[in-house]
């Protein structure tokens, strides 16, 4: 029969941080521990018939993979339309198809789509050998293993399981030859007591974070400080703590390499993604009859999961959308998007550029986090808005909170230079009698104007408009170049911002 019953744990993890209610003391098996809540913990869930129930905010956590270039064609794009006609803001993942141009999978004009990023949790366990010495390694495993110190044994390729059947009440030590899989099949096979695995594959204990047994992953430099100590001790020793829970890493947040990256192949004159959200490791309820991990050969239950995905940055978004609708409830469905995109942060807790996981830390573009990472408070009070477009003019330079030009000209031959002009109409949400005056950061190789550079307001939900123009080479010889429109009121308090993206990619034929 058709039910809103959650069997998979999906579902009920992504609901609950649209939403959730207040929990004291969750936690995954103790990581993460503390208070869970959701972004809009008063809201209401609907789960099955959204637009018939009357929802406010639709929240999609999936995507569907089509050939067809046209949204006609997207079962998702033309479903929301629907539920954008009737009133309903719909927020949308970019998908988990990794870090290459043209993945998203969402990213029709009238959703409000999400990539994932990062935050500044780490989960670790913790091996102290004999000598005092401690290496961290990333793990999710849900045991907290020895109390005590237990011998260290050294087995290098560890490729015979009946040899480390003998081991089985010893921490065994193997290091990666190109076959760390297997080494840890045979481990878990032997029912091996406790392993530790050194491998120079830096993502590798991403991969067996939710090891079936009590198991540690390093890295070479780490492995040889291992390795060193119990060789130099006739009596090695080392323990294995997990559960481990540190705050404040730093940099955060950062695009994750799974989250998709636009342009959107259906509509590339709309710069997409939106906005960035906290997707990886995130602590969410769980259905208690979906088991979260396999211990022993014997599934774990829990009412909480960590779960990765763009699928749990959407929920963040989607219940800041709820809150600021409670708070402005006359709002379009344009200027609830146009409040969270101009809102963003631009910067990590360390007061740089966000990065980028892909790139291994290089600055993100627009095309990989939108607009910036969400910022709850300040998207529910922006300043000025981008309300609703006017369909009455046939266009694609829709009246959206960002700009996207392409310059790909493969057959020019020639310096000649082109001007692409994008015109938007803002709406004063702040107090009567503001002024507001553009600032522009370089674009290496375009030029950008904008006109007039300063916006006045005399009333409250004044409208005034104004043009941006991009000039450069019919074919940029750079991949990418960004840069923002800002504009900031005389007193400081708003700075509404918009990401401007030049580009010369293409999408394969």
């Amino acid at each position: 029969m058709n039910s809103t019953r959650d069997t998979d744990g999906h579902g009920t993890h992504t609901s609950s941080i649209a939403a959730g209610n207040y929990v004291k003391s969750a936690s995954y098996f103790g990581y993460a521990l503390g208070t869970a809540r959701g972004m809009a913990p008063r809201a209401r869930v609907a789960m099955y018939k959204a637009i018939d129930d009357g929802v406010d905010i639709l929240s999609i956590s999936l995507g569907f993979s089509v050939e067809e270039h046209l949204l006609e064609d997207d079962p998702i794009a033309v479903t929301t339309f629907a539920a954008m006609e009737k009133g309903v803001l719909v927020v949308a993942s970019t998908g988990n198809d990794g870090s290459l141009y043209w993945t998203i999978l969402n990213g029709a004009p009238w959703l409000l789509t999400v990539g994932a990023g990062s935050i500044d949790h780490e989960f670790y366990g913790i091996l102290t050998l004999g000598n005092g010495v401690q290496i961290n390694f990333e793990t999710l495993y849900p045991g907290n293993y020895s109390q005590s110190q237990i011998p260290l044994v050294y087995v290098d390729e560890c490729e015979s399981v009946e040899e480390l059947k003998q081991l089985r009440n010893k921490i065994i030590v193997c290091k990666d030859h190109l076959s760390i899989s297997s080494q840890v099949a045979n481990a878990e096979s032997a029912r091996v007591s406790a392993a530790i695995f050194i491998s120079n594959y830096s993502s590798l204990s991403k991969l067996y974070t939710r090891s079936s047994f009590p198991a540690a992953f390093v890295a070479l430099n780490d492995g040889k400080t291992l390795i060193d100590y119990v060789k130099q001790n006739t009596n090695p020793r080392g323990r294995l703590q997990f559960q481990k829970t540190t705050i404040g890493i730093k940099p955060a947040p950062r695009v994750d390499d799974y989250s998709s990256r636009g342009p959107h192949l259906r509509c590339p004159n709309v710069l997409k993604p939106d906005i960035l959200a906290p997707g990886s490791v995130v602590l969410a309820s769980w259905s208690p009859i979906s088991e979260v991990t396999n211990v022993r050969s014997h599934p774990i239950f829990s009412n909480f999961n960590l779960d990765s995905g763009t699928s749990m940055a959407t929920p963040h978004v989607a219940g800041v959308a709820a809150l600021v609708k409670r708070a402005h409830p006359d709002w379009s469905l344009a200027a609830i998007r146009s409040a969270i995109m101009t809102t963003a942060n631009l910067l990590d807790n360390t007061l740089s550029p966000i990065k980028d996981v892909s790139t291994y830390n290089l600055p993100a573009s627009p095309l990989d986090i939108g607009a910036g990472h969400i910022n709850p408070a300040k998207a529910l009070d922006p300043g000025l808005v981008k309300s609703s477009y006017n369909c009455k003019s046939r266009s694609l330079d829709l009246n959206y909170p960002s700009f996207i030009a392409f310059f790909y000209d493969e057959h020019s031959t020639s310096n000649e230079k082109v001007v692409q002009e994008f015109r938007r109409t803002v709406t004063n949400v702040g107090k009567e009698g503001m002024d507001y005056t553009a600032k522009l950061t370089g674009m290496d190789g375009i030029k950008v104007r904008v006109e007039p550079q300063k916006l006045i307001f005399k009333q409250r939900y004044e409208k005034q408009s104004y043009k941006l123009s991009l000039e450069g080479p019919r074919l940029l010889k750079t991949e990418v170049i960004f840069g923002y429109l800002s504009w900031v009121d005389d007193d400081g308090k708003y700075m509404v911002r918009s990401p401007i993206v030049a580009t010369s990619i293409k999408p394969e034929p």
